[in-house]
């Protein structure tokens, strides 16, 4: 079974046929044994459909997706599963464990690329401690690059290929917030594939084998803006296991389709507390000195 899913940095896009990505989940004996990432190239609702059924996708996990899409899909044999958002590993994971639900055709012209986190609560696994650090780790790849709009498909000699890549990556002030070398380790990432936030890939798609380059993003260009949709007050009691939560700590809720996001804790009294889901390099200007190693 291959099961594909709108993509982009790591996560679910949020409009079908706007899509640049899909990313392809091979599956067999209900687990992924492989997947990649392939372009849609800038086919629109019904051609995206036929584009599926030529690399014989089963199912289709997407976020919104209108009613004319959705018969397109229908006719073509593709299972659809819509109003899914978050992680895609995460999207995939849930539907092979059944707890994955379709909300149907869920896209009026009216629709955007919203990525407000209004609809989620706890759900049933409660109000999780989370204890990892989320700094940029797999080179800045986990965030809502570019504000999570839809925007021109980045081009260069490195698209679409695999590359190796060294990097440092530093606040405005010099501090330190994520470096390879530290690791020991080049990070390795297909060149305009949405594994990175778009920056990053930008700088890297022109680059030679050997080249080191500066560049300073704005947060358009990283993670976006913050959005003030996703900042959750919620009563204490609505989320259990919350009392025991301060300021500062960060810990996972799950949305309605029991996937896990992480949030912040901003602000607790004795009756409320609020939740942060934005990625807390949002809003943050970062430099990166990337160094290129290989292209495959």
């Amino acid at each position: 079974m291959k099961i594909a899913v709108t993509y982009e940095n790591g996560n679910i896009f949020q409009h079908f046929g706007r899509t640049e990505n899909f990313k392809v989940y091979d599956v067999e004996n209900n687990q992924v044994v492989s997947s990649e990432v392939m372009g849609s190239n800038g086919t629109g609702h019904g051609a995206l459909a036929g584009l599926l059924a030529e690399h014989g996708i089963d199912v289709l996990i997407c976020g919104g997706i209108g009613g004319g899409a959705q018969a397109a899909l229908a006719q073509a044999g593709v299972e659809l599963v819509a109003g899914a958002q978050g992680d895609a590993d995460q999207a995939v994971e849930a539907y092979l464990k059944g707890e994955l639900v379709s909300t149907g055709a869920n896209c009026d012209h009216h629709h955007g690329e919203d990525h407000s986190c209004g609809d989620h609560g706890c759900g049933d696994h409660g109000c999780g401690h989370h204890d990892e650090d989320h700094s940029c780790g797999e080179g800045c790849g986990s965030g809502c690059g570019g504000g999570c709009g839809s925007q021109p498909a980045i081009t260069g000699r490195n698209v679409g290929k695999t590359c190796r890549a060294h990097y440092r990556g530093t606040f405005n002030d010099g501090t330190q917030f994520d470096s390879s070398y530290d690791r020991g380790e080049p990070l390795e990432f297909v060149c305009g594939a949405g594994q990175m936030i778009r920056g990053f890939d930008a700088a890297v798609a022109e680059m030679e084998v050997g080249q080191v380059v500066d560049v300073h993003l704005m947060p358009e260009e990283a993670y976006g803006m913050p959005d003030p949709n996703a900042v959750l007050t919620f009563e204490i009691t609505q989320l259990p296991g919350s009392e025991n939560l301060t300021v500062g700590q960060q810990v996972y809720l799950s949305n309605q389709y029991g996937q896990p996001f992480p949030v912040k804790v901003t602000a607790k009294d004795d009756v409320h507390i609020t939740l942060d889901a934005n990625h807390e390099m949002a809003g943050k200007e970062l430099n990166f000195r990337i160094e290129l190693v290989e292209v495959k």
